[in-house]
């Protein structure tokens, strides 16, 4: 007993349906989204937040996608001085956007290697305004195309995203065209691959431009892949859709992905592709 009276305990961030647990200063333990059940926070922070109750994938930061990725200490951001405006002077906006927000934005991008294999990497961030894809996300990814051609290495992109960003009105819808043009040039200048990653969720506009244009689609165990999202489907069609839909493995079933994979066989399957292309 002497270990539990040494932590005063505090009840821990709300997820629905959980059990009422209790934590420290630090949060101790962390409930699954999925099966509610409960978690070690450092266990799930070494299993790269994948459940050991139900195996869910929870969502990973897109710090924590790169440290997943990249071998320690050779990831270098590039392009981290493109930053956002409102141009269309968006009600509240500039708050999302400025302050500590500022220090980040919906896409991670710079270059690592994996396995010894040098890539340009750029990794969404669902946690920043879901993910959106407005004209930095869009810039980012375009100067990370040229400066893969120019150096001739593999790109590899993991997408976490609910599509454009309102905030930005046709500026934001734009960046499906600028994406899928820098994915096209990058093709006719380098012949390495471009690997898409798609994670939960990836959706809108994301989808229906770079996300889907890889050589090689990778879908990460039970993500969301998709334009609109099954309820706004669902609304639609007034059906009922089939179990599963939209999930990266229905998508594999179906011919829409290469493969799916789960985190913990990422790294290893990602390097063989690399190294063998």
């Amino acid at each position: 007993m002497a270990w539990f009276k040494k932590h005063q305990y505090t009840v821990i961030k709300n997820v629905a349906g959980a059990p009422e647990v209790k934590k420290g200063e630090e949060a101790l333990w962390e409930a699954c989204p999925n099966c509610k059940e409960l978690a070690l926070t450092e266990i799930l922070v070494k299993a790269f937040r994948v459940c050991p109750h139900c195996s869910y994938h929870m969502r990973l930061s897109a710090d924590e996608r790169v440290q997943m990725l990249a071998d320690p200490g050779t990831f270098e951001p590039f392009f981290m001085d493109v930053r956002p405006s409102n141009p269309l002077n968006f009600p509240a906006y500039d708050e999302k956007i400025s302050g500590d927000s500022a220090k980040k934005e919906a896409i991670l991008t710079g270059m690592c290697s994996l396995d010894g294999e040098p890539i340009a990497v750029g990794a969404m961030d669902f946690g920043f305004m879901g993910g959106s894809m407005g004209a930095v996300v869009g810039e980012r990814i375009a100067r990370l195309f040229e400066l893969a051609a120019a150096r001739q290495i593999p790109v590899l992109i993991a997408t976490s995203s609910g599509g454009a960003r309102m905030q930005e009105g046709i500026l934001s819808l734009m960046q499906m065209a600028k994406t899928a043009s820098a994915v096209g040039a990058f093709r006719r200048a380098c012949r390495r691959p471009y690997v898409s990653l798609l994670c939960d969720p990836t959706t809108g506009g994301t989808t229906a431009s770079f996300a889907m244009l890889g050589d090689i689609l990778i879908g990460e165990t039970g993500a969301l892949i998709g334009f609109a999202g099954p309820r706004v489907i669902e609304q639609t069609i007034r059906q009922k859709l089939p179990a599963g839909f939209q999930r990266s493995e229905f998508l594999l079933e179906h011919g829409f992905l290469d493969m799916v994979i789960s985190r913990k066989d990422l790294r290893p399957t990602l390097a063989k592709i690399f190294k063998w292309v």
